[in-house]
């Protein structure tokens, strides 16, 4: 028959093993968060440097691109990772390293229609969305083309070299 102490021995050892399994688990989550991010980082900056380098979509040719605008209004604060502008178009683009159907779902109701309240200056442009990913599967081909989306995905060998000085 196990005592009282014994008991209380036996939690006091499972609560310790318990919180040395949760301090692994925290740090696995922060390390997923972490390579998540720095391939959301990756696809950002090679949408980024490919659009600089040719300001242009769906045909459209920009004359300003700016990465990771940022703007608050009262409660509403957004990012978007890419917007392409000239004198009447405006590209809003949102760059993922894996596209899901849940990536256009937020683009148009969430994304763009902050867009809509943070951005007034921009009303009577021409609109564009677009997602930018390396991976896109067919259904988020189905449903952008459905709603309009210009999709961007890496093609070819674009490589830029950069010699030391």
């Amino acid at each position: 028959m196990i005592t009282q102490e014994q008991l209380a021995q036996a939690l006091l050892e499972l609560k310790a093993s318990q919180e040395k399994s949760d301090r692994r688990l925290d740090k696995l989550g922060k390390l997923v968060g972490n390579i998540s991010n720095n391939q959301g980082d990756i696809a950002e900056e090679f949408f980024y440097n490919s659009l600089r380098t040719k300001p242009s979509m769906a045909g459209i040719n920009y004359d300003f691109i700016e990465p990771n605008a940022h703007r608050t209004k009262g409660n509403i604060e957004d990012e978007y990772d890419i917007l392409l502008v000239n004198g009447k178009d405006i590209a809003i683009i949102e760059t993922k390293y894996k596209a899901h159907t849940s990536d256009i779902e937020k683009l148009i109701n969430k994304k763009y229609e902050n867009f809509k309240k943070l951005y007034p200056e921009y009303k009577d442009y021409n609109h564009y969305l677009g997602l930018a990913s390396f991976n896109i599967n067919g259904d988020v081909k189905e449903l952008a083309s459905k709603n309009n989306i210009t999709l961007l995905q890496r093609k070819g060998d674009i490589i830029e070299t950069i010699l030391p000085k």
